[in-house]
């Protein structure tokens, strides 16, 4: 098979030494066995102070046929909805420059957010004829309109624009949950143009044995002796990540023994560790980490006894496909969700989890509790989650869909010469 050169927009791209979401990076490593030359532009946010030269030792082996084209941006999720727009814009003028410069392409692969990141692909597309697929892995601007983050009806009206202009001149768009493409498909696009290809569990690196978390908790014996309720990821505005502690403080009522332990950093930060001191918990049974790279996480999730995935209560925010969800399931634990829509689906149907309430945290703590206390039912649902893990989003199987839409596109492109 020819080697063929792809594009990669991606402004988040992470690495599993580092702390953050790998779907580009695994999509990367199994493209470049498929003979893919992966050219990737990324910020530097998730991998500031990395050398390429490092990241290139990841893939262990000679000549890896990928390209990586860092651009220094500053961003963080502390920064105001503002700053982070001109974040965004900053990043499409930066990399379309680069982009175009770029001799050879078959096909680009953009991935949002933020929806910015489809100028390049569509500059690409327009001025040198090189297709692209749309990748959404939430959808703007329905979110930040949800959120009260976009208010003015200019930048509405734009951001909707982009987003149907990006929607239209793709070749294809893959969608991360059904959710999702539901509306896409409300802006008038054809349901076939859109494939829904979730996040993905990466079993080899997280089925791992038990011993492994007992060591972890021999290490941290604060958060023995009990069951262990541990959140991972952003503390950002739709995660209501204080929620957590207050129900861990009705907690302390009814598993006086329970540990929580939140690990990640965001904008609330402060919130939430305010909110923990206020109710006299922080390190009694509510402890607070930064981040740990992606390596690492294997480990403490087999520590724990549940994981958990958070959102405030926003339809929108049903529809997403938190990669936290489905690392618990690569480790084979029972997720626990404060929000309705696809995922408690899974896990109603699976038994690999529950769904707590969202608004009343003195609820949710009995909810969480009656799980807890039950043996059988961890047990069942720890089995569930294995085999959703296995069978159904296992990362190779969804790589697999992946590629079926590369090959598709290419098709149809070379049928049109």
């Amino acid at each position: 098979m020819d080697t063929r050169t792809l594009i990669y927009l991606h402004q988040y791209f992470s690495i599993p030494t580092v702390s953050g979401g790998t779907r580009s990076w695994e999509f990367s490593t199994r493209l470049v066995q498929d003979k893919w030359q992966v050219c990737m532009f990324c910020g530097d946010s998730e991998i500031h102070g990395i050398p390429a030269v490092n990241i290139l030792k990841l893939f262990n082996t000679k000549n890896v046929s990928f390209k990586l084209n860092v651009i220094p941006l500053k961003y963080s999720n502390y920064m105001s909805f503002s700053r982070r727009i001109f974040a965004f814009l900053s990043f499409a003028v930066r990399s379309s420059l680069q982009v175009l410069r770029e001799e050879k392409a078959d096909l680009t692969f953009a991935t949002s957010t933020p929806l910015t990141i489809a100028i390049p692909a569509l500059l690409r597309k327009w001025l040198h004829g090189t297709p692209y697929i749309f990748e959404v892995r939430d959808l703007w601007p329905e979110m930040p309109i949800a959120m009260k983050a976009v208010r003015s009806p200019l930048a509405i009206f734009l951001a909707r624009q982009l987003e149907l202009i990006a929607y239209q001149n793709a070749s294809h768009i893959v969608a991360l949950s059904p959710g999702m493409k539901e509306g896409i498909v409300k802006q008038g696009i054809s349901p076939e143009k859109v494939e829904v290809i979730p996040n993905a569990c990466d079993n080899a690196r997280f089925n791992i044995s038990e011993t492994i978390g007992l060591e972890f908790l021999r290490q941290h014996p604060e958060l023995s002796g009990g069951p262990l309720i541990v959140y991972t990821g952003t503390f950002g505005h739709i995660n209501g990540v204080n929620y957590l502690a207050y129900l861990a403080s009705h907690m302390r009522n009814i598993i006086p023994e329970a540990k929580f332990l939140v690990v990640g950093s965001g904008v609330c930060e402060s919130e939430v560790r305010e909110a923990s001191c206020q109710l006299g918990i922080l390190e009694k049974n509510f402890w607070m980490w930064p981040p740990i790279p992606k390596a690492e996480m294997p480990a403490l999730l087999s520590a724990c006894t549940v994981a958990t995935s958070l959102f405030k209560p926003i339809p929108e925010m049903e529809h997403n496909s938190a990669n936290k969800f489905f690392d618990a399931l690569a480790a084979g634990r029972p997720v626990v969700i404060n929000y309705g829509g696809w995922q408690k689906e899974i896990l109603e149907q699976s038994g690999a989890g529950i769904s707590i309430s969202s608004n009343d945290p003195k609820v949710a703590a009995i909810q969480l509790a009656k799980f807890l206390n039950s043996s059988e039912c961890l047990q069942s649902a720890q089995a569930a989650a294995r085999k959703l893990a296995d069978t159904v989003f296992d990362r190779d199987i969804l790589y697999k869909k992946l590629a079926n839409v590369f090959q598709k596109v290419l098709n149809e492109t070379h049928s049109d010469i």
